[in-house]
């Protein structure tokens, strides 16, 4: 069911510079592998991730540019694939007092050819992420 799960690097452009470079952290889950269901899911892959705090540059400035190294390098079909910005709970202030809750961001992209353009985000249904969190709390 998972196929990947660990800090995922994309190299950026601008060759010695590296210029929109970085790193997150990735899990991929792979639903056609996963016998145990028996379900046919019309996006059979998952892709979860979060932002880093030793990377150069956060998700939301390069989704489209990690989309599109991600399809490259693991053979994914774009068009069956959920991609999922994770931010964990946050708090902040002098006593943490102030909090930013968790949140799951579905992010759909315009794809030409094999380019992830203008993404979008938008939240995901609570039913969704009820079953994300479980098979995250199954793979540690």
């Amino acid at each position: 069911m998972i196929i990947y799960d660990d800090i995922f690097s994309w190299e950026g452009w601008g060759g010695k510079l590296r210029l929109g470079s970085g790193k997150c952290r990735m899990r991929i889950y792979d639903f056609k592998k996963d016998g145990t269901h028996g379900l046919a899911y019309l996006k059979p892959i998952i892709v979860v991730v979060s932002d880093v705090c030793d990377s150069k540059l956060s998700i939301k400035s390069c989704a489209g540019h990690i989309a599109t190294t991600l399809i490259q390098e693991f053979n994914i079909d774009p068009h069956k694939m959920l991609f999922i910005e994770y931010c964990p709970k946050t708090t902040y202030g002098i006593n943490n007092e102030h909090i930013i809750p968790e949140s799951y961001d579905i992010i759909e992209f315009t794809w030409h050819e094999d380019k992830a353009i203008n993404p979008k985000w938008r939240s995901l249904p609570s039913q969704i992420i009820e079953k994300l969190q479980e098979f995250i709390s199954k793979t540690g």
